[in-house]
């Protein structure tokens, strides 16, 4: 399989790209790999790259992106940090990737058993992660389902913590960047939430808004 062009880039639509990312998922699962050379990807995208996607992951180590959606050198930019959470920074690496360099799809990924949604969901402070932390607040403030054992404890908790964490991430991105959000409306591209279930390695793409 070789490395995405100009010209196979612009071929591809929102749709597509979504398409491509749950293959990759699949044969991933069934631990099948496409048949591609590093090497040669590391020389055809020496002077230039077109990824088709835009991923905001966890920096779990068992979440990366490359790996459980099957792609290689120059498909995905691939954005992680604790928790996929959002700021500035990432908003603009978004705008970057979608507007400046066209990629169609931007997914945010959660991942089940997060250790930054436990954290998160236990009130940890400690140093810089409290700030990183806080993040994840506004979802644990929207799930409601859960009356008693509001806590890391409880994993029905922390999971509907981290699909709520993963749906406020995209509000977010809709409302703190116009950019992205025009391209949206402009069907240039598709926003979708996910996902990961570090149990059996298959995601889980949510319903389109």
């Amino acid at each position: 399989m070789r490395t995405h062009s100009q010209e196979t880039q612009d071929s591809l639509t929102p749709d597509l790209a979504l398409d491509i990312l749950k293959e990759g998922n699949g044969r991933f699962v069934n631990n099948l790999k496409a048949n591609r050379n590093l090497l040669q990807q590391v020389n055809e995208t020496s002077a230039g790259q077109f990824p088709f996607a835009t991923i905001l992951s966890c920096m779990d180590s068992r979440t990366s992106a490359e790996l459980i959606f099957d792609q290689g050198l120059g498909d995905i930019f691939s954005i992680r940090v604790a928790g996929n959470v959002l700021n500035s920074d990432i908003l603009g690496s978004m705008e970057y990737a979608t507007k400046v360099v066209g990629t169609k799809i931007l997914i945010v990924l959660g991942h089940t058993k997060c250790g930054a949604i436990v954290g998160a969901c236990n009130g940890v402070k400690l140093g810089n992660l409290t700030g990183l932390l806080d993040k994840v607040a506004p979802a644990i403030e929207s799930e409601k389902t859960t009356l008693e054992h509001r806590d890391g404890g409880n994993p029905t908790f922390v999971n509907n913590v981290t699909k709520l964490n993963v749906l406020l991430t995209i509000d977010r991105i809709r409302k703190e960047s116009p950019i992205v959000a025009e391209l949206e409306q402009e069907k240039a591209i598709k926003i979708i939430g996910a996902v990961y279930d570090v149990d059996n390695g298959q995601v889980e793409f949510f319903d389109q808004a």
